[in-house]
């Protein structure tokens, strides 16, 4: 089955791969060289560093306090993006699989709670913007999108295949 969502898909996930490194290329030198500046700081109320340096920028802001700091699963918030993106390329090879489609799309679902739970921490919390962050907020929601459309023709395909098998039985 051939779908104009799947370019898309892997477009947007290399291009979130790429924000989330360097999120993550950011996040290292900040915390190597606290006189660091990103080119994503524009001042003091949009500063991408500030942000990924921050407790919530590690762990969701939250692993830390269940797990503690030491956990594996403690990492900065853009090697699970990563992750996340990297399976979204490894998932969009399947082409007729509806249990991949249903993994796909609630995975986006959560991705995008994520985008909303941090968004929220970003502006409410820190009072701060991140164009790094924003934009990959962007890509997961356009990703999910993407992943509905897909699940969505995946479903009518595969529905317009069964029709066309029972008029053949009955020809039969």
């Amino acid at each position: 089955m051939s779908s104009f969502y799947r370019p898309i898909v892997y477009c947007l996930s290399i291009i979130g791969i790429l924000l989330s490194l360097y999120a993550f290329y950011v996040e290292q030198n900040k915390k190597r060289d606290p006189n660091y500046k990103a080119a994503c700081d524009f001042g003091s109320r949009a500063s991408c560093s500030r942000v990924l340096t921050s407790k919530y920028g590690t762990g969701f802001g939250i692993i830390e306090g269940i797990l503690g700091k030491d956990s594996v699963l403690n990492q900065a918030d853009s090697v699970f993006a990563i992750l996340f993106y990297l399976l979204s390329i490894i998932l969009n090879m399947s082409k007729n699989s509806k249990i991949i489609a249903k993994i796909r799309v609630i995975l986006s679902l959560i991705t995008n709670l994520g985008s909303i739970y941090l968004g929220y921490i970003l502006y409410f919390i820190l009072n701060d913007i991140c164009v790094v962050c924003g934009s990959m907020y962007i890509v997961n929601f356009l990703l999910l999108i993407c992943n509905i459309g897909l699940f969505i023709q995946l479903n009518k395909t595969q529905v317009h295949l069964t029709r066309q098998d029972a008029i053949r039985r009955k020809k039969q």
